[in-house]
């Protein structure tokens, strides 16, 4: 039986990195016994083959949807924080003269 052709290896790739991970790099090659091209063709090969992954959200996308949910949770507790409290309602009975102040005789009176 015929053996399918070997694909002819006639493109190369140019990636820049720091020449400490070069380095580093193809000394694992050289442990491993192998070349750097057999390793980054076997990391394609693997890429390729892998199913292809959900990109997660981007950070800029999540600010803008959390600072959305803030908003609406915000404008939603405002008419709350706008209602005079049940405290404040009895400080301002109490107060009858409207100065801010209780004196003794407006918290004798009440």
């Amino acid at each position: 039986m015929i053996e399918p052709r070997r694909l002819k290896k006639s493109e190369s790739l140019e990636i820049r990195i720091p020449h400490p991970t070069k380095e580093a790099f193809m000394a694992r090659c050289r442990a491993d016994g192998r070349s750097a091209s057999e390793a980054l063709r076997a990391f394609i090969d693997q890429q390729l083959e892998a199913p292809a992954k959900p990109r997660a959200p981007r950070k800029g996308l999540r600010l803008i949807v959390g600072a959305a949910i803030a908003a609406a949770v915000g404008a939603a507790a405002l008419p709350s924080l706008a209602r005079p409290t049940v405290a404040a309602a009895q400080f301002d009975h109490i107060d009858a003269n409207h100065d801010g102040l209780i004196s003794r005789t407006e918290y004798a009176a009440r």
